[in-house]
């Protein structure tokens, strides 16, 4: 907490310049940065539980602002291996001695992570992976996980109502996903199911899982080698055509969603390989996850929009799915998806309509539309990493062009289009229906009006108060008027305590009036796009 008080403090001043009241404070976009590498600084120095913490945040647009993304995505999960003589004691535990049951065994880890290392070994004659849980892990991740059960509550008060809902899913997302990170028999069983739902795609490798020398903290796998998929160089001296291996990773993961509704869930280039065939190997299912069909409806139903340029219809699945909240302000939100969407199909956007909008919007703090379903979160992050993965192969990959082809040729459009017909055919019937009854019903009332007994009862819905606010500044008003009478007499009987009195109460009312006009629109993060900000790193780096 003591780390965290002065980002805190300084996003409650941000909503309210005295905290608890007063007003909103534009934030400049260096201190912006600023505040985010103070946060990754924090996580870094908080360990491992919260490196994975943040590498989760790094694919929430709904609980932080863009630049916070943006400096996040950095966070690599890569710490310096435990000792081996540690996690010797855990594969032991696990398998019994390791010179016995493997003829050969490196002591060097291949890799380091927060909550596990891997190491390669022989087994039978050929190579393996030998994935170990980190040692002592569970009690750290345990106390971590209290804190930041015990912190949420804190945090909704210095946030809005929608990005409160967010913490609160992510806290219940991130204690699942790192539980289930941990175990790597649920990681052995999802690889497994992966793995044979691609048995007929010769695109893609997945390793085979070796269950005799597997267990909750052990997992041996089928050793893989290959390129690391973001190291165009190294595939471009291959020979590998990058455009078409952009367009099957991302046919892949369409697929596992859309399709098969369990899929690997931390697509970052260091889990991703090609090898020497050019397939696409998976590692690490540690992060994994399920779709349930009535999602995987709604995200069919929102690649379809998409395809089809209808944002309205791209706002009705959002809403639907849970994603974007109905009180929206669609025309805001319409221009912000046709700019993505032109960024989605590898067009250049205009920085002139990006600033149009960001004008549009920009001077106040706006309850972001967006939330994030726990059952999106890793459906959520799959799609910003890949779509960064993507754009790394191929600068110009049309993203709508190929969730268009794929759901073609599976016939997901064919589908969409038919429930169509078949709901307005029902319509129409409804309609029809209801026209028949519609005619005695019309002649009753013109009746009743004839004989002058039709009453109209009538109710009044007010969500947003604003009956309520309507009276409270006539209020203030008919205050404000007596202040300046009772001030206006004050100063003819010459008498200073009443003028003093009478003075007061006319300032409050007026700034209590003058704020009740205020309003809250727009939203405060700026549009910012994967493509855009790749280019801007590359530029950077230049």
């Amino acid at each position: 907490m003591w780390r965290f008080l002065p980002l805190l403090w300084a996003y409650a001043r941000d909503r309210h310049r005295f905290v608890l009241f007063g007003r909103s404070r534009r934030v400049e976009p260096a201190v912006r940065r600023e505040r985010a590498e103070r946060l990754l600084s924090i996580l870094f120095a908080l360990g491992p539980t919260f490196v994975k913490l943040g590498q989760l945040l790094s694919s929430r647009p709904d609980v932080l602002p863009p630049t916070y993304l943006d400096v996040l995505s950095a966070l690599q999960d890569d710490v310096p291996p435990a000792d081996w003589d540690d996690a010797r004691r855990v594969i032991e535990s696990e398998l019994g001695p390791v010179d016995d049951r493997f003829d050969d065994f490196d002591r060097d880890p291949i890799s380091g992570a927060s909550l596990g290392q891997v190491y390669r070994a022989r087994l039978d004659g050929r190579d393996v992976a030998v994935k170990v849980r980190r040692p002592g892990v569970e009690s750290l991740v345990e106390a971590d996980l209290h804190v930041v059960h015990w912190t949420v509550p804190i945090l909704r008060r210095f946030v809005d109502e929608s990005r409160a809902y967010s913490l609160e899913t992510l806290a219940e997302e991130f204690d699942r996903t790192i539980r289930q990170e941990m175990d790597y028999e649920r990681e052995a069983r999802m690889l497994t199911e992966i793995a044979a739902n691609f048995d007929d795609d010769p695109g893609t490798v997945h390793p085979d899982v070796v269950e005799s020398h597997s267990g909750p903290t052990v997992l041996t796998m089928e050793y893989l080698a290959g390129t690391k998929i973001t190291d165009v160089d190294a595939l471009d001296e291959r020979g590998v055509d990058r455009v078409e291996l952009a367009e099957r990773l991302q046919r892949a993961y369409m697929q596992m969603i859309i399709e098969d509704g369990v899929f690997h869930a931390d697509p970052h280039p260091g889990n991703l390989s090609v090898d020497d065939e050019g397939r696409i190997i998976f590692y690490d299912f540690g992060m994994s996850g399920r779709v349930d069909p009535y999602i995987q409806e709604k995200i069919v139903d929102f690649y379809v929009a998409i395809a089809a340029g209808d944002t309205d219809a791209v706002l009705d699945a959002l809403i639907e799915i849970g994603t974007l909240s109905p009180e929206a302000d669609r025309a805001v939100m319409a221009d912000v998806l046709e700019l993505a969407i032109q960024d989605a199909r590898g067009e250049d956007v205009e920085q002139r309509r990006v600033q149009g909008i960001v004008e549009q919007i920009e001077g106040s703090i706006y309850e972001f539309p967006f939330r994030l379903p726990r059952n999106l979160a890793l459906v959520l992050r799959v799609a910003t990493v890949v779509e960064g993965v993507c754009v790394t192969l191929d600068p110009d990959f049309d993203f709508i062009t190929t969730a268009t082809a794929f759901l073609t040729e599976r016939g997901y459009r064919e589908e969409t289009a038919r429930a169509f017909v078949e709901e307005t055919g029902e319509h129409l019937r409804e309609s029809a229906s209801s026209a028949v009854r519609v005619l005695p019903k019309t002649e009753r009332a013109l009746d009743r009006l004839e004989r002058g007994d039709l009453s109209v009862r009538a109710g009044i819905e007010d969500p947003d108060d604003l009956l309520d606010q309507l009276a409270k500044r006539v209020v203030y008003g008919q205050v404000l008027a007596a202040g300046i009478v009772a001030a206006g007499v004050g100063i003819a009987l010459e008498t200073p305590i009443v003028t003093g009195a009478a003075g007061l109460l006319v300032a409050g009312a007026a700034v209590t009036l003058r704020r009740s006009f205020r309003t809250r629109e727009g939203i405060s993060a700026r549009p910012q796009f994967t493509r855009q900000r790749l280019r801007r790193r590359e530029r950077e780096e230049e």
